[in-house]
């Protein structure tokens, strides 16, 4: 596939890094050149040095015969202009834009085909909200996705001494619970991915990714590990897009407080937001930590655009006795070194959002990637169609089909109901298919088993 990119930024630089080692020919648009020499010094891809929403430099960069146009730039109306353009001039078949503003979003005629002519929208800063809004709701996991429409959920935590499954095989699980229908997905030691089956151990700090109908996370974590409290004091240092996007998700059900440095931020803060907290100074500041009572905090955001303020503020706020601190870090190297130490959940903001990109990217039918681990794996809801003549995965048992080394079938949701992945389970043709794929380099081979033949058609 022929993929134009606009923005070398974080969403930009991911998703070609991304898409680049899948046999997709990448070019990548940005005013700036070093931002490109970068790009280009650690992938294989060709860069353009240009103003994304000129059709001079779109014609440059090969838009003539591109497949997919992402135009992810910092500039909403860039992005804008850019996708007009593509469908106008150029026919581009697929074109999708990162929008930030609210103004924008809250307008779905912006993007029809008689105005921008849009496919899909991305907002980065709100799929973070709700990605950390589910960290909060469930303070004890690492990761909380979800599939299928909300009615299968993805939950990562981590085993501790002390706890239910700890020493004990998997197999234990399913005589514990009989009730509540639940599978393991995956079990990374020392980052190491285990294959589960019934007779593996689980050991002390194994993460481990668990699936299960929605309404039943509760009390599948209840099992996996003790249930902390649930959060009520949420304290968020920033109050930028995400900050002040989180703060407004929250404050009818949590006691929110938020501290930023920018006095005119604060003003407006303070007249945006109803029941929160808002305060003029410095997250790094040790005294103001204590003055407002940091150790009484359930659940502590570093929402800063700056990695080192965040890791710093983080820090102070676990040391000075908050229970769980979350970071936003935005280089990929401080977040594998941060993960799972006094931090306790370090977030890539490019690594949240790209599974809403892969989603329009990746081959067959797809309805939703998540990218779990830092990228190294990934998690895909993929549709199932034809017969057992036209497909590999139709009118199967799970153990009949050769899934690639490092894949495993969670669960599957046909017409409304959640069924577990077990080995016996029979696909059907349109059912939604959970895949999780501990290494990212087979993805190409689970999308391509789920193609079905030509005669099909």
């Amino acid at each position: 596939m022929k993929i134009l990119i606009l923005g070398a930024g974080q969403v930009g630089s991911t998703v070609a890094e991304n898409l680049v080692g899948e046999a997709n020919d990448i070019t990548v648009v940005d005013s700036d050149a070093g931002k490109l020499r970068l790009l280009q010094d650690r992938l294989d891809l060709r860069t353009l040095v240009g103003n994304a929403a000129h059709p001079s430099t779109l014609e440059q960069a090969g838009i003539a015969d591109t497949d997919m146009l992402l135009a992810v730039t910092q500039s909403d109306e860039v992005n804008l202009v850019a996708c007009k353009l593509a469908s106008s001039l150029y026919n581009t078949p697929t074109r999708i834009a990162r929008i930030r503003t609210t103004d924008y979003l809250n307008r779905e005629t912006v993007f029809s085909k008689d105005n921008f002519c849009v496919d899909f929208s991305i907002c980065p800063e709100q799929i973070l909200t709700d990605y950390i809004t589910k960290l909060i709701e469930f303070p004890e996991a690492l990761q909380v996705l979800e599939f299928a429409d909300g009615k299968v959920s993805l939950v990562a935590v981590r085993a501790f001494q002390g706890g239910l499954l700890v020493g004990k095989p998997l197999s234990y699980l399913r005589t514990h619970m009989p009730h509540v229908q639940t599978r393991v997905a995956a079990i990374f030691r020392q980052d190491r991915a285990i294959i589960p089956e019934g007779s593996t151990v689980v050991q002390d700090g194994d993460e481990i990714f668990f699936i299960a109908a929605s309404d039943n996370i509760r009390r599948v974590l209840k099992e996996m590990r003790r249930m902390d409290k649930p959060a009520r004091r949420v304290m968020i240092v920033g109050g930028g897009n995400i900050g002040r996007r989180l703060a407004k998700a929250l404050e009818s059900d949590y006691q929110v407080k938020v501290i930023e440095f920018n006095k005119k931020v604060c003003q407006k803060l303070a007249g945006e937001l109803t029941s929160t907290l808002v305060l003029n100074g410095d997250g790094t500041d040790e005294k103001l930590m204590q003055q407002e009572n940091v150790g009484e905090i359930d659940v502590f955001c570093a929402l800063t655009n700056d990695d080192e303020n965040n890791i710093m503020s983080a820090l102070l706020a676990k040391q000075g006795g908050a229970r769980k601190v979350l970071a936003l870090i935005n280089r990929s190297a401080y977040v594998d070194l941060l993960q799972g130490g006094k931090i306790d959940i370090a977030l890539s903001p490019a690594q949240v959002t790209i599974g809403s990109l892969l989603a329009y990217v990746r081959q067959g039918d797809v309805a939703a990637v998540h990218s779990l681990r830092r990228g190294a794996a990934e998690a895909l809801e993929l549709v199932a169609h034809g017969d057992r003549e036209s497909s590999r995965v139709v009118g199967r048992r799970i153990d009949e089909i050769e899934l690639p080394k490092g894949a495993t079938i969670g669960a599957l949701v046909r017409g409304g109901e959640v069924i577990m992945g077990h080995h016996d389970r029979m696909i059907e043709a349109e059912d939604h298919v959970i895949v999780f794929v501990v290494d990212k380099r087979m993805v190409r081979k689970v999308e391509k088993l789920f193609q079905v033949n030509l005669g099909f058609f």
